[in-house]
């Protein structure tokens, strides 16, 4: 039985692992970013071309997971794995996760971070690390859940 309606669709979805072969898939991707940050400056102008996001997500240490329903991207999840110095293992770090509005209180972020649980466990991994901004009550709470708050301060370097 499906719960299905113009504005709220059905909470099915599925979470794959973007590869190399599905650089045509990332346009919905970016298209997602761009909508849930309201951000065309950086998710809709000067997009890679087809090569450039084969080597990107051909990549070990770059993760792309997209949550699709009906072959459409509704949430996704861009992650970095960094190899530590001190110590022979790695943490990932989610840069970006977002959710199409209309997909959201679904189960869809958690999901999406679960999916990168499994793969930091494989992958033997030690902690997963993600930043939220002050004011973005939803990310806290969604981060909050899953995991222990730190409060520290962020700098961005000017190359």
């Amino acid at each position: 039985m499906s719960n299905e309606t113009e504005d709220a669709p059905a909470s099915r979805f599925e979470i794959m692992r973007l590869g190399p072969e599905d650089s045509g898939r990332m346009t919905g991707v970016l298209d997602l970013f761009q909508a849930a940050f309201e951000d065309e400056e950086h998710y809709g102008r000067a997009r890679p071309d087809d090569a450039y996001l084969r080597r990107l997500l051909g990549s070990e240490t770059f993760l792309m997971l997209a949550a699709t329903a009906d072959d459409t991207v509704v949430g996704a999840l861009a992650a970095y794995e960094l190899q530590k110095f001190e110590q022979a293992r790695s943490e990932l770090y989610i840069y970006d996760l977002a959710v199409a509005a209309n997909w959201r209180r679904r189960g869809v972020a958690t999901a999406l971070i679960r999916a990168l649980q499994r793969i930091a466990r494989e992958r033997g991994a030690y902690v997963i690390y993600v930043q939220a901004d002050y004011g973005d009550d939803p990310a806290v709470a969604l981060y909050t859940k899953l995991g222990v708050r730190e409060d520290v301060m962020h700098f961005d370097i000017e190359v």
